[in-house]
Parts: C-alpha cells; structure tokens; sequence
C-alpha cells in the first residue's frame, strides 16, 4: 500500500494505492470517495479491494482547493458527468490502466457522491462494471444508462437522503429497460453510508452536519454481505 502521486491535466493529485498479494497483473478499481475525500475509511475501503485481488487506486479529489470549494464543485459536476473532477478520475483509470502489473480490465467503485460519479461514468468511460453505493440515481437514468457496464448497487431502507431505497428502486427499473446486466440491492436496516465506517478524526464540522441530515450510519452486517456482493460482481466481470 502506498502514497503516490498522479499527473493529471489540473496537477498532481495525490492518491492511496493497494496492491494485491502476489503475482499480477490484476484488474483495476478506481475508488472514488464520499463527502469525507481521503481518509481513514478511503484506504481501508481500498485495502479490502487489494485483499480481494484488485489493484486499486483511490484519488484525493480535493486536493486542488478547500474541501468547501471542492465539494461544491463536485456535486454540481456528477449531474453534468463533465468537468474537473472526472477528468481527474478519468486520469487515475489511465495511471492505473498504464501500470505493468494492470491487467487492463477497469471498474470503478463509489460512495455516497462517488458513487453517483461511478453511475455517470459508467458508459463510455471504458470500465468493464461499476460500483454505485447509496449513490443516488440520475432522473434522465433511462437516457444516461444506455450502454452501460453492468452495475452493483446497494442502498439503505433507512436512508433518509435522496439517494436511499427509492433512488435504488429507480436505478434497478432504469438498468431493466436499458438491458444493462445488474445487481441491486436495498438493505431494510442500514442507513446513508452504512459501507463506510469512518473515524471521528475524519470529521470535520461541516461533514457532521451532513452525516446529522443524512442520517449517515455505519451498519456492519449490511456493509459485510455488500462488500461480498462488490467483490463477487467485479470479479465476474473484470477478470474475463
């Protein structure tokens, strides 16, 4: 596992890297984050994908401003599906593609705001699946999903966002008419962000506030069987 940086058109962006056990090449997985961007969480997430045999790279999309400014920017960027924040997304997939122990294969997993940015790169940004965790669903999801890769999706009963169990509904009806091969997945008992357990020295006031709104919640039981599913999914798709 290790720091690195990555040149991207706007700079060098700082990331966090886990690379599997033993021999590759592996598949690749770009982690993109939730509100919270690099933390505690951000690398245990891409840890466990290392562990599941996925070289993994997750950036630090806020490195260029303050996490205020950047976060701004970023949710009114994942309606459009343009501007800055993918084309530092798009440039850790080249970074990652272009490494010798890469397979090629590319998929990408999000939480929360990443994991709408995982929905809206999920046709034609040359990923083979896509991880969308309580990730909303666009309302143009029958138009945007057109061409797809196949997706994972998992969402709490008890979210109370909009981006909980009727945006999941929406997503799995949207991914049906479209006839992109799919797994979604409502979990009764979890709540916003149930997947990422973060630690309080990750957050900052403005993030608590959002987590009091969101009723965000760590749920362990949903988090382990959702990772399961993730693992299962990329898997089968990533390593044909």
């Amino acid at each position: 596992m290790a720091e690195v940086s990555i040149p991207t058109t706007n700079g060098n962006m700082p990331a966090y890297v886990g690379v599997p056990d033993g021999d590759g090449p592996w598949p690749g997985v770009v982690v993109v984050h939730d509100f919270a961007g690099m933390s505690h969480d951000l690398r245990n997430q891409t840890d466990w994908l290392a562990s599941e045999g996925f070289l993994a790279a997750a950036p630090d999309l806020y490195y260029w401003g303050s996490r205020r400014r950047c976060l701004w920017t970023m949710i009114r960027e994942v309606t459009a599906g343009q501007g800055r924040t993918v084309s530092d997304i798009n440039a850790t997939r080249d970074w990652l593609a272009a490494r010798s122990d890469c397979s090629g294969h590319m998929g990408i997993v999000g939480f929360c705001m990443g994991g709408g940015y995982a929905l809206a790169l999920a046709a034609g940004h040359g990923y083979a699946a896509a991880s969308t965790n309580y990730g909303g669903c666009p309302k143009n999801a029958e138009w945007a999903l057109i061409g797809a890769c196949p997706v994972v999706g998992s969402y709490g009963g008890k979210d109370r966002s909009p981006m909980g169990a009727s945006a999941g509904a929406r997503l799995e009806r949207a991914l049906t008419v479209v006839g992109v091969d799919h797994d979604i997945k409502v979990y009764p008992e979890a709540h916003h962000g149930f997947i990422n357990d973060h630690d309080p020295a990750d957050m900052t006031a403005l993030l608590t506030i959002l987590n009091k709104v969101s009723g965000t919640r760590y749920h362990e039981v949903s988090a382990l069987d959702a990772r399961r599913r993730i693992a299962a999914f990329l898997h089968r798709y990533l390593e044909g």
